[in-house]
């Protein structure tokens, strides 16, 4: 393109160099020529007058008369033919080279004077006139050359950037780069890639976010029918073999449903799937699935509240909340763990409370954030914990610190 560009400029510029300087040179040579013939003439006109005078005032006219017409550093030479006269008299010296120029004049007494000068001075003056054309036109295309250089980097350049930012774009690095170039259609080229880079982040941030959080979903479930399974392994009883298969069976369901909401997550509103369903009846699920890897930790667990207690939400979620915040007491507290139930105002309550530490001080109100944790976990737990509690219209807290004490807060659903 900055060849290309080259190429155009020069073109146009020598067009309008020769479409000005031809012309030019034409009526300059013709105006100098002209000038030369003009000077001629002069000459022989005045020559002419002073011989009229002579004949005016009865002087002679002869060579003497007439010699101090041509100055000695004159190069025109004057030939007058005087009627009565055998000889012309003659003036100066003839002039050298051929096609001199020349000029000649009549008198009303007969007489004719004829002037002649040498074409070399004209020829000079014609010569230094091209030259002087050449120089200025070749100043003017090197000028034209050096602002056609100037401004083909001024237009590739950004160019070749906006080129690069794409580059970068389809190798997956979506950061904008926010450059502008002080041209109209470029940057408006160079905004749309920002644009675009800045939605391409969001969507890559997204589809990152998603299999962060499908990671930690399906890694608690499995968790639980590992536990499971490794309860049939343990034990030679046939009885409690088909228990444990049974309640591993419901947790294979429930990993089943995790899958397929986190397919449709991207489609479909949790709420749209809110319904009025038992409380107890998720606790005590997943309490059955959580007492056996807190028992071998030599941790017990507790259910405390009134029964029967009707919250709207999506059961599924609600019990990967409850989940999360077993599975944060079990891996970063201490003691028994309590899940209690209370009502609020319109609200049903869920609390998970251990007898550990609690949360740090650092943390805080932090604690819900992603990447934030204080055992070099992933840190991802409570924030996909508080997002699904969101998406179901509810809403996670931290209540204390010391006690740990995380509360889910649902729509309560009156009994019938």
């Amino acid at each position: 393109m900055r060849r290309r560009l080259l190429n155009s400029t020069l073109a146009v510029v020598l067009v309008t160099v020769a479409l000005f300087s031809v012309p030019l040179a034409v009526v300059e040579k013709r105006s100098i020529e002209g000038a030369a013939q003009d000077a001629v003439k002069t000459e022989a006109i005045h020559i002419l007058g002073v011989i009229e005078n002579r004949y005016a005032a009865n002087e002679p006219i002869d060579p003497a008369a007439l010699a101090g017409l041509n100055d000695s550093g004159s190069s025109r030479y004057a030939v007058v033919q005087i009627p009565g006269h055998s000889e012309p008299i003659i003036l100066g010296t003839p002039p050298k080279g051929s096609d001199p120029v020349t000029a000649t004049e009549k008198g009303p007494h007969g007489e004719t004077v004829v002037v002649q000068e040498s074409r070399g001075p004209v020829d000079d003056s014609i010569v230094r006139m091209l030259l002087l054309l050449v120089g200025v036109a070749a100043l003017t295309v090197a000028a034209a050359m050096a602002l056609a250089i100037w401004q083909a980097k001024r237009i590739t350049r950004p160019l070749i950037d906006l080129a690069e930012t794409a580059e970068r774009l389809g190798s997956g690095d979506p950061r904008p780069r926010q450059r502008r170039y002080g041209m109209a259609e470029l940057d408006r080229v160079g905004e749309i890639l920002d644009q675009s880079a800045e939605r391409i982040g969001r969507m890559l941030t997204a589809e990152r976010r998603l299999a962060a959080d499908a990671s930690h979903q399906l890694r608690t479930p499995l968790t639980a029918l590992s536990m499971r399974l490794e309860e049939i392994v343990e034990t030679d009883d046939l009885d409690t073999v088909k228990e444990e298969a049974a309640i591993a069976l419901g947790q294979v369901e429930r990993l089943t449903d995790v899958v397929q909401r986190l397919l449709t997550n991207s489609r479909e509103s949790r709420n749209a799937a809110a319904v009025a369903f038992d409380v107890d009846e998720v606790i005590k699920q997943q309490a059955e699935e959580w007492r056996p890897a807190l028992r071998r930790y030599g941790r017990k667990l507790y259910l405390e509240g009134p029964p029967g207690l009707l919250a709207v939400g999506t059961p599924g979620a609600v019990a990967q909340v409850i989940a999360a915040l077993i599975e944060n007491s079990l891996m970063h507290g201490d003691g028994s763990v309590t899940i209690r139930t209370r009502v609020r105002d319109t609200r049903v309550v869920i609390e998970v409370q251990d007898e550990g530490a609690g949360v740090p001080d650092e943390l805080g109100a932090r604690v819900f954030e992603r990447t934030v944790s204080g055992h070099n976990s992933t840190g991802i737990g409570l924030a996909v914990a508080r997002d699904l509690a969101e998406a179901d219209g509810g809403r996670l807290e931290l209540l204390s610190q010391r006690p740990p004490v995380f509360a889910l807060f649902l729509g309560r659903q009156e009994s019938q």
